[in-house]
């Protein structure tokens, strides 16, 4: 379809999407394509889920809009108080946006306000992790640690400092166990708040599992709890990135939980609305929103749509199908069966080299030479061409290159629907089989 859009790429058409049906989109030719990634992660319940879609029919007959300059809602407060109810220990305070990025520079900007607050005001630096990706608005671009997506724009970025990423598939030294490998790869923030100064450290964020980057990789067990360990040690706050891996997506409606810990600041999207509305929230500890209230008053930030009515009812009413329909348990018994059927079909493929992730938050990662661990030519373009023969297929996934330094590797995320069956698990399978032969054919 020709038009006027500005999108994304200006090679090629699109397939206009008409309508939804649980785990598939439907264009406007009758095709149906089984939604392998949930979009980028985003549509955790399908596309035509009937409690969702009653909510915002009941909450547009009521009131679509009120700026939060002059009120708050009912539906914004019942969202906030069933996000705090089942938040990591200490969170207490939602700041309600419009998606990731929104609340990753939420984040970002109350982290700096915190310390000016409580008379800190040389703390400033922010660190994270090499190959991380936070959002796309300059500082959650910043923050983010993909040299592809940075390059551009880097005359315009923050400047924030990274360190090595908790990737045990590429970084584990042999003979090195999990554990002393992931109190290695933490021990990196020692040293780079060694490096920097520690009273000129605000902040480290970090993805408990790195999604678009890397393709679901988890940290190991124990790294997050020595990340903390070592925030609490300099007075550093710790902020969470879990946009994609939130909500659900690892079996936890926070994926923070799996690893025991709680963070300062935590940041949600995506799968909060689960593409019904655009929502994002930033969780913030009763600590800083008390410095914030004894200062100055407000926290000098703010959108013309944060907490909007529409979006705050259609996330809680995701929440509520989350929790009432118990679909965490769900998500961990699919993921389950996610995996072995992964590993079955593709397990002893030449060119899988990993296969990780936790729940329904999946990643393959490709390589050339499976002994060596080496990865294709980047000119290849592996990863573009399994995306264009799954959607072929009929397959929506999340095929990125990049993955090792952000030009060489290559990964495919998978993030379906929490509702999916084990047909379309077969199905789903099955079709990114096939797609990797033939691109790897070409």
């Amino acid at each position: 379809m020709a038009g006027h859009i500005f999108g994304r790429s200006s090679i090629g058409h699109l397939p206009v999407a008409r309508s939804g049906d649980g785990c598939y989109i439907i264009d406007a030719s009758g095709k149906r394509y089984l939604d392998g990634s949930g979009g980028a992660a985003v549509s955790c319940l399908g596309h035509s889920d009937s409690g969702v879609r009653a909510a915002l029919h009941a909450q547009l007959d009521k009131l679509a809009f009120a700026h939060t300059g002059f009120f708050t809602t009912d539906a914004a407060e019942a969202l906030a108080d069933t996000l705090v109810a089942h938040a990591p220990a200490g969170l207490d305070r939602v700041y309600l946006v419009s998606g990731g990025s929104e609340a990753v520079e939420a984040a970002l900007k109350l982290a700096r306000q915190y310390f000016v607050e409580i008379r800190q005001p040389d703390r400033h630096r922010v660190i994270a992790r090499r190959q991380s990706y936070h959002g796309n608005t300059l500082g959650a671009l910043a923050a983010g640690g993909n040299a592809w997506r940075r390059a551009p724009f880097a005359p315009l970025l923050a400047n924030t400092t990274h360190i090595a990423p908790c990737y045990e598939y590429r970084d584990r030294h042999d003979g090195e166990t999990t554990e002393a490998y992931g109190l290695r790869a933490a021990d990196a923030l020692e040293t780079e708040i060694q490096r920097l100064g520690p009273d000129s450290v605000m902040a480290f964020i970090a993805e408990p599992v790195v999604g678009a980057t890397m393709g679901a990789v988890p940290a190991v067990s124990g790294y997050l709890q020595r990340i903390r360990e070592i925030c609490d040690r300099h007075g550093i706050l710790l902020v969470l990135d879990e946009v994609m891996c939130g909500m659900g997506r690892t079996g936890h409606l926070f994926a923070s939980a799996e690893d025991g810990i709680a963070p300062d600041i935590l940041c949600i999207a995506k799968g909060l609305g689960a593409g019904y509305q655009p929502v994002g929230a930033m969780l913030a500890s009763g600590r800083i929103h008390a410095a914030i209230a004894a200062g100055s008053g407000f926290f000098q930030h703010g959108h013309t749509y944060m907490g909007h009515a529409m979006a705050s009812a259609g996330a809680k009413a995701v929440l509520d199908a989350i929790l009432s329909r118990d679909l965490l348990t769900r998500v961990r018994l699919m993921g389950e069966r996610l995996d072995d059927a992964l590993r079955s079909a593709l397990g002893q493929h030449p060119h899988v080299g990993d296969i990780r992730g936790r729940g329904l938050f999946r990643g393959i990662e490709l390589v050339a030479d499976r002994d060596t661990r080496a990865p294709f030519d980047p000119a290849r373009k592996l990863h573009a061409r399994i995306k264009a023969m799954a959607f072929d297929e009929g397959l929506i996934c999340y095929p990125m290159g990049g993955t090792i330094d952000g030009q060489r590797g290559d990964h495919i995320l998978l993030a379906p629907p929490f509702i999916i069956e084990d047909a379309q698990i077969d199905e789903l399978v099955t079709k990114l089989a096939k797609a990797l032969c033939r691109a790897l054919a070409e």
